[in-house]
């Protein structure tokens, strides 16, 4: 998830990627469509145009990482950095009991 705030309905950039799609060859590029479309919906052509990409890698017209599988990838780094943390938690406490249990006089 992003830190800031998104201040876009799904609904208002779901429209504006499609007029931007629709209306690019009135356009001399992708970059002067989003750039007059971002200015009627107020936010910046780079995020206009980002919106844009992700949506052509998400429906496969273009090379990349479709959002779901980078998300799900997020969710399982994020989920083998905790087991590597708990793993060498787990390391430190067994070599401390060890030792508490070597540093233990012998019953006889």
């Amino acid at each position: 998830m992003s830190k800031t705030a998104n201040k876009f309905s799904p609904e208002v950039r779901a429209r504006a990627m499609q007029m931007v799609l629709d209306h690019q060859g009135e356009y001399s590029s992708r970059w002067a469509a989003a750039s007059s479309i971002a200015a009627k919906i107020g936010c910046t052509p780079q995020t206009l145009n980002e919106w844009v990409k992700k949506a052509e890698v998400d429906d496969g017209s273009r090379p990349g990482l479709p959002s779901d599988v980078a998300e799900k990838m997020k969710v399982l780094e994020r989920e083998n950095r905790e087991l590597r943390q708990a793993k060498e938690i787990l390391r430190k406490a067994s070599a401390y009991f060890a030792m508490a249990e070597l540093d233990r006089p012998l019953k006889r």
